[in-house]
């Protein structure tokens, strides 16, 4: 009897010790994440809608928005080994340029983007060092900056603006630890769906009004600290 009390309570305590092990197995790499990345962003900026155009667009007049590489820093927080919520920090800058019978024209300079980005995401965790997710989320994209090509200039254009726009986005990435210090290299990839509004004014004219398709490809690849 006396040896009976013991092996009952270590019995009734033995799934709590389980529970604590699993809880500490999971807390183990800590909740946050830092990355550092190299990011290239790939517009595209197609013509899908003309409002208004009194400057008479040729047929077959195309925009395209150049490509940028920029560094850029996300910002990750994990509710479990599976789940994460993340943001990301950085200012990318184009210009915009006619394609097709406006092949070569300066449209648009100096736009700047700020993607305000928020995804969720889910980490697949059966593939031992590899980590692997996927995410999707809300975006809006702040443009500012915008400038008066000179082609567009030299049709009467005095004023360039691109509408600010709410968007979505999906991604996808994997993450590869270095040690156990929490050091680790990732590759992500995101695909915005978002558009913008370009308004050319000349004097308080609203000379030509496009709706544009951004929906940029956002490739990713750097370092990572989590803690």
């Amino acid at each position: 009897m006396t040896n009976f009390r013991p092996r009952l309570i270590s019995a009734a305590l033995m799934p709590f010790a389980v529970f604590a092990g699993a809880a500490s197995a999971q807390t183990s790499e800590g909740r946050f994440q830092v990355k550092g990345f190299l990011t290239t962003v790939q517009p595209d900026a197609a013509i899908t809608e003309v409002n208004t155009d009194l400057i008479g667009l040729p047929p077959g007049a195309q925009t395209t928005a150049t490509d940028s590489v920029i560094p850029t820093i996300a910002a990750e927080y994990f509710f479990s080994p599976n789940l994460s919520v993340e943001t990301i920090c950085c200012v990318t800058p184009h210009e915009v340029e006619g394609e097709g019978a406006l092949s070569g024209a300066a449209l648009i300079d100096d736009v700047i983007i700020l993607p305000a980005t928020v995804t969720a995401k889910y980490h697949f965790t059966n593939f031992d060092r590899f980590k692997p997710y996927v995410g999707a989320g809300p975006a809006y994209f702040f443009i500012f900056n915008e400038e008066v090509g000179a082609d567009a200039a030299a049709l009467g254009a005095t004023e360039a603006d691109l509408s600010d726009e709410f968007g979505f986005a999906l991604q996808a990435g994997v993450d590869v630890p270095l040690n156990d210090r929490g050091l680790g290299l990732s590759f992500d990839a995101k695909r915005y769906f978002i558009d913008t509004t370009a308004t050319f004014r000349a004097g308080s004219a609203i000379a030509l009004q496009t709706e544009h398709a951004l929906d940029p490809w956002v490739i990713s690849a750097g370092l990572t600290y989590r803690f």
